[in-house]
Order: structure tokens, then C-alpha cells, then sequence
């Protein structure tokens, strides 16, 4: 399996734009289905050198127009990639399926049961591992697509299963790490903004872990809330990037430019001119809130210096700010289900690792 760690890989460009890859593996089942892939380009206003250029870059938002298109176009929410179509509507009726959960863990079963009647080709499962929670997607049988449409399939069931979850409980549901089936994509630069700081491949099936304690977390939506939702769903919660969130990214800015000193959300709020209140509103309207910002900047600095660094451990606790190595050590394992320690053992051999400088 290919263990290594995505910090040692070129970072992806802008998330306005959209890696071309994903387009060609949205459009990998369209041919099965009748339908030209460069007719469903141009209505979306799409230059077809995409299906050619692996290198090329298009916007979010004609994007999120192909997505629709196909959806549209195909009556089938699964773009053709299965043995049998989604039919539209299959969206709407797994978020029902899901709504009256009470927590996040009976709602996970509730999607991976729904999937498996309408699903033949791929298997979801929800595992724990220690303090992990682990969403598995296997293979049942081979999916009839090529390589690139196998690809998009897998991206694409796990942010819709994630982005629903995330939904649900009206939460930032970050994961910490994903495994995938297949070799490393072209567009494999884009995965740290898609879907987690670590990603590995060739792995004998999908994991994606994070952690335990948020199974319990409760789900807040109700029947107002999902009208709502199903506006835009489920182009909105598929949308690729994790990181495009404007406030929420300043805000991870200046608490990034702060360590190893902690800024408070009012201190945030005032160099942002935000009253408290209104930046938590905003945040919320993000899907994100200052707590889950300030961890999830933390864990990605922790990892990133375990894996790409020689420094003490002592010292990594000490720059993010943490009073002790005890604190550290409880967050870390809070955040990844393992110790700092046991988690550079655990990946040190796939990067080289540079002397800490004196």
C-alpha cells in the first residue's frame, strides 16, 4: 500500500478551480448511458480540451453545473458509474432515511442500510477502531466504468456520506485520514483540500477515520431543514473542497500567525471587526465554529511536524502552545486515536525525515 504522506506532495492549486480529473471522472459513465461527453461540456460551458489536458483547471461553478447536467440529464444521481442507476429522488429519500437518527452513529448505519439496497457494486460499513471511527466503502463486485470512472465513484460516494453526516449534526466533521483502492490519481494533489491532511492509496479497500467520540454526537435537523437542504442538494454538500470557506479560513490564518500564543475568539473577533457574536453566527453558517478551527489547525501542524520533521516532541507540544507534553498527548490522542509517539513510528518510514536544526 502507498503510505506516502501527502505533505510531501506538491499542494493543489486554488480551490475556485476545479483539478480535471474530476471532471473526467464524472463524465466516465455518460458514454454507457447514450449520451456525447462534449455536449454535456459545452452546456456547462466547459471547454471539451479538458477530456485532454490532465493538467487543466476549470471553476467550481461550472463544475457544480456539469453535476447538475449529468443529474439531470441521466435521471440518475450516480452518473451512470453503477450497474443500476440512482434514479432521482434516491438523495432525498436517504436523507429521510437518516433525519429521524438520533445520533450521528445511528444515522451512519442508516445511510450504509440504505445504501446497500439501492447500491449493488460498492459495500458501506461503519467500524471502530480505538478512539477511530472508520467509514469502510468496499468493492462487492467490479464496477463497469474504466479506471478514472472506478476513481471518481469512491470520491464520490465519501463526500456525499460525509457531507450529509456533517449535515445532519450541524457539525464540521474533518477527517483525520483516507485510505483508497486504487493507485495515486493525477488529481491526487487535490485530495489535502477534498478530503483529509493524510491520504494513502492502494489500500485493499476505502477507510476514512476520524474520531470515535463524535458517533454521539446528536442530529439537529428536522423536516423544515431538510426542505431546505434539498434545494441545492446534493451538488451542495459534494462540493470538492473543505477548505473554502472564507471566514473560516482567516480565522485559521491568524491563530496560525499567533502560535505559540492562543488567541481567544473575542481577540480573533476584534482583529477580523466582527462583534463575538457575529463571527460565531458566521462560522456556523460555515458549517465550522472557532473550537473546531483552532483543533483542526493544531492536529494538521502536529501531524505534518511528526511526519516531515526530527523535532522533540517536547518541542511540537510547546509551539502549538499546549501548557505540557501531558496536554499534548491527551489532545493528540483525542484527535487520531494513537500518541505522538506510536503516530511517528507509525509513518516515519514513508518520508524522509529532515534533522531538526539546532
Amino acid at each position: 500500500m502507498d503510505t506516502q504522506p501527502n505533505s510531501s506532495r506538491k499542494s493543489a492549486g486554488s480551490p475556485s478551480t476545479v483539478a480535471a480529473g474530476f471532471v473526467i471522472g464524472i463524465l466516465s459513465g455518460v458514454a454507457r448511458a447514450g449520451l456525447a461527453a462534449e455536449r454535456l461540456l459545452e452546456h456547462a460551458e466547459i471547454a471539451t480540451h479538458v477530456l485532454h489536458e490532465r493538467s487543466a483547471r476549470i471553476p467550481v461553478a461550472r463544475y457544480a453545473a456539469l453535476y447538475r447536467l449529468i443529474n439531470e440529464s441521466l435521471d440518475d444521481e450516480g452518473f451512470a458509474l453503477f450497474s443500476r442507476p440512482l434514479r432521482r429522488g434516491s438523495f432525498e429519500f436517504l436523507c429521510r432515511a437518516a433525519l429521524s437518527a438520533a445520533t450521528l452513529e445511528e444515522a451512519l448505519e442508516r445511510i450504509a442500510r440504505f445504501l446497500h439496497v439501492v447500491l449493488d457494486d460498492l459495500e458501506v460499513d461503519l467500524e471502530k477502531s480505538g478512539r477511530a471511527a472508520v467509514i469502510v466503502i468496499s468493492e462487492e463486485q467490479p464496477l463497469p466504468v474504466g479506471p478514472a470512472g472506478r476513481v471518481f465513484a469512491f470520491e464520490w460516494l465519501l463526500r456525499m456520506i460525509h457531507g450529509l453526516a456533517a449535515w445532519l449534526v450541524a457539525h464540521p466533521l474533518g477527517l483525520d485520514e483516507v485510505s483508497f483502492p486504487y493507485p495515486p490519481p493525477l488529481h491526487a494533489a487535490d485530495y489535502e483540500l477534498v478530503f483529509a491532511p493524510r491520504y494513502t492509496f492502494d489500500a485493499p479497500h476505502l477507510e476514512a477515520r476520524f474520531p470515535a467520540e463524535w458517533l454521539a454526537l446528536p442530529v439537529r435537523r428536522d423536516e423544515a431543514a431538510l426542505r431546505s437542504f434539498l434545494v441545492d442538494a446534493p451538488a451542495s454538500i459534494t462540493t470538492l473542497y473543505r477548505r473554502d470557506r472564507a471566514l473560516g479560513l482567516r480565522v485559521r490564518e491568524h491563530l496560525r500567525a499567533a502560535l505559540p500564543e492562543h488567541l481567544a475568539l473575542p481577540a480573533i473577533a476584534r482583529r477580523l471587526f466582527l462583534s463575538p457574536r457575529t463571527l460565531h453566527r458566521r462560522l456556523e453558517d460555515e458549517g465550522t465554529s472557532f473550537r473546531a478551527i483552532k483543533d483542526g489547525l493544531r492536529r494538521d501542524l502536529a501531524t505534518d511536524w511528526l511526519t516531515k520533521t526530527a523535532r522533540p516532541l517536547n518541542r511540537i507540544g510547546a509551539d502549538l502552545g499546549f501548557a505540557d507534553a501531558a496536554a499534548f498527548y491527551r489532545a493528540f490522542a483525542g484527535w487520531t486515536g494513537s500518541g505522538p509517539r506510536e503516530y511517528r513510528k507509525r509513518f516515519r518510514h514513508s518520508t524522509t525525515v529532515p534533522p531538526h536544526p539546532t
